[in-house]
């Protein structure tokens, strides 16, 4: 896992634990708050996701060059 991917998850979750206290709430916009953040951070992981899988393809093909 990458930086990206470790802070996209963290905000993934703290964006649950506000939706889910929303809704037990009633806070409404608690609730929204969240769910935009869980969005973004889930948009962050798979952003820092596809990075690492770049990443992972170039050294793959460096080392068949090399062969």
């Amino acid at each position: 896992m990458n930086r990206d991917e470790v802070r996209g998850k963290a905000q993934e979750i703290k964006g649950r634990i506000k939706e889910a206290a929303g809704t037990l709430t009633g806070n409404k916009d608690l609730e929204s708050e969240g769910a935009d953040e869980r969005a973004s951070g889930d948009a962050l992981e798979s952003a820092g996701r596809a990075r690492r899988k770049v990443g992972e393809a170039l050294e793959e093909l460096g080392e068949k060059i090399r062969k």
